[in-house]
C-alpha cells in the first residue's frame, strides 16, 4: 500500500480507499452501461454474428469508463487524481491530443469565471 500511495501521490488511507471505490464503481457501472446502449443505438443483444456483439461491447466499454471514471471522481471528490489519471492514459494510448483539448477548454473556464 505504502508504495502504490507514492506512486500515485496520495497522502491518506482515506483516500486511496476512496480511489479503489471509484474504481469499481466505474467499472461495474461501464460494463451494465454498454448493454442498454447498444440496444439504443440498434444492435439487439440477439445480433448476428454473435462474437462480433460481443467485441463491439468490448469496444463500447472503454470510451464509457474513461468518461465515467472521471465523472466518479468528481462525485467523490478525487477530480484532480482523476484527471491526472486519465490524462497518464491517453497519453500512452497516442491519444493526448483529447486531454489537452478538455484541459484547454476547462482553463478557458476556470478564467471566465
Amino acid at each position: 500500500m505504502k508504495k502504490l500511495k507514492e506512486r500515485w501521490n496520495v497522502t491518506t488511507n482515506l483516500q486511496l480507499i476512496v480511489i479503489f471505490i471509484v474504481f469499481a464503481i466505474t467499472g461495474f457501472s461501464s460494463l451494465q452501461l454498454a448493454k442498454p446502449f447498444l440496444t439504443l443505438i440498434g444492435i439487439p443483444e440477439t445480433f448476428q454474428p454473435h462474437w462480433l456483439y460481443r467485441v463491439l461491447r468490448i469496444v463500447l466499454i472503454f470510451p464509457i469508463y474513461q468518461v465515467l471514471l472521471v465523472l466518479m471522481g468528481f462525485i467523490f471528490g478525487q477530480f484532480t487524481f482523476f484527471w491526472e489519471f486519465e490524462k497518464k492514459m491517453l497519453n500512452r494510448m497516442k491519444l493526448g491530443f483529447i486531454a489537452n483539448y478538455v484541459d484547454s477548454k476547462l482553463k478557458k473556464q476556470k478564467t471566465d469565471i
